[in-house]
């Protein structure tokens, strides 16, 4: 399999749902001062370092940065509008405009391109490269610009796994080892869309069902499936377990500020480009087309190699000794754009992603959010059987063929992938569910509880196979009828 260094796309499209908004009152400002209002997915100290950058080279300029997870700053967006558009409400006579949005997933700048909600503007920036591992780096029609690369990867603790006696991962399916179950952290990707990226990336590179099936047995190995992508590091770090899922800008970071943290990009994974856009709306278009030029510029780029950001420029030169021969990238950072780290490059199809999105995030939920124990439960019921063909050679023919059939259970899916890239099909999900408990009605109410059912009684027959193989002794008819396959 071609060596590919890693993505994966983040972004939540749950376009139909109007949730709570947390606005930005206007705040007092002389007339000589200009305010530019900024939507950002990054972390508050990312925004913090370019805010004091890019205000002391402009004096008289206030930089304001809203942060926001993508998903909940496209909702922001869109209520914006719409408060704006409606003449009658004051709501929006209390907010400021927003200038740029500032975001990793390049799907998200798509959506409000889609929605006529970007302005073009062309950098004037040069020696930024046309592709980044396959992927556009800016928008071709001009409404979008890509700054920094973005890659997906492993994150462990040195100190949890050497305490623990594990291996350091380096690909996907070391995850799937059974000596790593309950070591794991991940998140779903209703809840982050830097995991929709992970997992649509797999699914994308491996293909409909392989795919499936190596995210499903990572996630049988899980310890938890996190709120929020950021527990993910968080719990890494401080050793709730000991390996996670992440963006690479969590394990580099945790690098460069001196934690026990190693980090690794898998083979089957590819670069995306983070982006930033002018929105239609901005009251101050030419400043926030200075922001993009900063942000650009070998200045702005090399901010992104602070500690507290730890991301990777955009700028292929930066990567090279200067030519006072120093080199700003890390030891530890990859070479995003060399072909040697890269291997073959794969071109990362974002209208299949985007098209199923939410198809995706909901088979996951299904699958694996709702059923997480469920999940544990039958993929342990494997790996202890799998221990037992080792230590009772007698039962190897009669239980390898339970292990195998078992696996099929598991893996199983309720739709193929051409079922997930149909536009009707795909359009009946809108509704995104916090817990299992929510209420969701129509069609997808239905198609949901058909999976649920097919999943439920796949993952319990799962005990069932293996447990009519397994030798053990039986010491009541209970016992006995447990072991049945229904």
């Amino acid at each position: 399999m071609p060596r590919l260094i890693s993505i994966f796309f983040s972004i939540s499209l749950a376009l139909s749902l109007v949730p709570q908004v947390y606005a930005a009152e206007k705040s007092p400002a002389s007339e000589d001062t200009r305010k530019l209002v900024i939507v950002s997915s990054f972390p508050k100290a990312m925004g913090a370092i370019y805010k004091k950058a890019f205000e002391s080279k402009h004096p008289g300029v206030e930089v304001e940065v809203l942060k926001k997870k993508t998903s909940a700053g496209l909702k922001y967006l869109y209520k914006l509008e719409a408060a704006k558009a409606d003449k009658s409400t004051e709501e929006a006579e209390k907010k400021d405009d927003v200038d740029l949005f500032w975001v990793s997933a390049p799907d998200a700048l798509e959506v409000l391109k889609k929605k006529n909600m970007l302005q073009k503007y062309i950098p004037k920036a040069a020696g930024i490269p046309r592709r980044l591992s396959g992927f556009p780096v800016n928008d071709p029609e001009g409404f979008y610009s890509g700054f920094s690369g973005a890659g997906y990867g492993l994150m462990w603790n040195t100190e949890y796994l050497k305490a623990h006696n594990l291996p350091e991962p380096r690909e996907w399916v070391d995850l799937t080892r059974p000596e790593f179950h309950g070591h794991v952290g991940l998140s779903a990707p209703s809840r982050s869309g830097t995991t929709h990226l992970t997992v649509e990336s797999i699914l994308q590179l491996l293909g409909w069902e392989a795919g499936w099936s190596l995210v499903k047995s990572i996630a049988g190995n899980a310890k938890t499936i996190t709120q929020k992508s950021s527990h993910v590091p968080k719990g890494v770090i401080k050793g709730e377990f000991g390996v996670g899922i992440v963006i690479d800008y969590y394990g580099l970071t945790a690098i460069a500020n001196g934690h026990p943290i190693g980090f690794a990009y898998p083979g089957e994974s590819v670069f995306v480009p983070a982006n930033i856009g002018i929105l239609k709306a901005s009251s101050e278009p030419k400043l926030a087309g200075e922001f993009i030029e900063f942000v650009l510029s070998p200045e702005g780029q090399k901010l992104l190699l602070e500690a507290d950001i730890s991301r990777l420029p955009i700028r292929p030169e930066l990567y090279q000794p200067d030519s006072e021969g120093i080199t700003h990238i890390p030891e530890f950072y990859p070479h995003p754009f060399s072909a040697k780290q890269l291997g073959a490059h794969v071109a990362f199809d974002v209208k299949r992603s985007r098209e199923r999105y939410n198809v995706v995030n909901s088979l996951f939920d299904v699958m694996i959010t709702y059923r997480f124990e469920d999940l544990q439960t039958a993929v342990s019921a494997i790996q202890n059987a799998e221990t037992s063909l080792v230590s009772t050679p007698k039962s190897q023919p009669a239980l390898a063929g339970a292990t195998n059939q078992a696996r099929a259970l598991i893996y199983a899916l309720p739709i193929d992938e051409l079922t997930s890239i149909d536009p009707h099909f795909a359009s009946i999900f809108r509704k995104k569910r916090k817990k299992a408990e929510d209420v969701i009605e129509g069609e997808q109410a239905e198609i949901e509880g058909k999976w649920d059912e097919l999943v439920a009684e796949n993952y319990l027959r799962v005990k069932a196979v293996i447990g009519n193989q397994l030798p053990k002794k039986i010491s009541s008819v209970d016992e006995l009828q447990a072991v049945k396959v229904p």
